[in-house]
């Protein structure tokens, strides 16, 4: 049976590994604890609101006034929970895109993550590796939500946006998509949160609550459009 789309266009954190939980919330709390000692962290859902929206840079320049010295430290921090801790694969997904990628799609990577990071993620889990990745760039127009990695990726595999399908978790990558005009899927297995469901289910073609719902629709075994 063809596959519905060539190319799958993956969010990382949240969609691919339970990351928010286990690296990157526990990143900003010990941020928090050491640039703003007096002021408490949003909890787990309200830090899943902000890199929802307004997003994560908008978040920490304008919400919390980080100064360019206080943002650099900010990183530093982030990238020494994500140097240190290896977030799990949600059950199922490895295999999903494994046969799909035996099937002959072609898996590209964009996220917020380091592409390093991103890359020793999936090593650590087996012997599956991306095809392309772009990940956290300086450059603010070559981050998601800019369509930028999403042309790349298209460009570097030869196929027009009609022939690939985004999968994100949360409103930068469904921005993303609309830019770049890629169809675009939520994966909502990490979080339960009503504005964040409600959003995403009015902007996919789809909102997959399960690992197992998405691998059906990706290769071709049920109908959810």
């Amino acid at each position: 049976m063809d596959l519905r789309f060539v190319c799958l266009i993956l969010d990382h954190d949240d969609t691919a590994v339970d990351s928010t939980s286990e690296v990157h919330y526990p990143a900003h709390v010990e941020a928090m604890r050491i640039l703003r000692p007096g002021r408490a962290p949003v909890s787990l859902e309200g830090w899943f609101l902000k890199n929802f929206h307004p997003g994560i840079m908008p978040y920490l320049l304008q919400e919390l006034g980080l100064n360019a010295e206080e943002l650099v430290r900010e990183l530093e921090i982030w990238r020494s929970f994500t140097a240190s801790r290896t977030p799990r694969f949600f059950a199922g997904f490895l295999e999903t895109l494994g046969e799909y990628r035996r099937r002959g799609g072609k898996i590209a990577v964009i996220s917020h993550s380091d592409p390093e990071v991103i890359r020793a993620h999936y090593r650590a889990a087996g012997p599956l590796d991306p095809d392309l990745v772009f990940g956290w760039d300086d450059e603010e127009e070559k981050r998601k939500p800019s369509p930028w990695p999403a042309r790349q990726v298209l460009a570097g595999l030869g196929l027009p946006a009609s022939r690939a399908l985004i999968l994100d978790d949360l409103k930068p990558g469904v921005l993303m998509a609309r830019e770049a005009g890629v169809a675009v899927a939520a994966a909502g297995w990490a979080h339960r949160i009503p504005a964040i469901r409600e959003y995403m289910q009015s902007n996919c073609l789809a909102y997959f609550e399960t690992v197992g719902a998405f691998r059906d629709y990706l290769l071709g075994d049920g109908d959810y459009c």
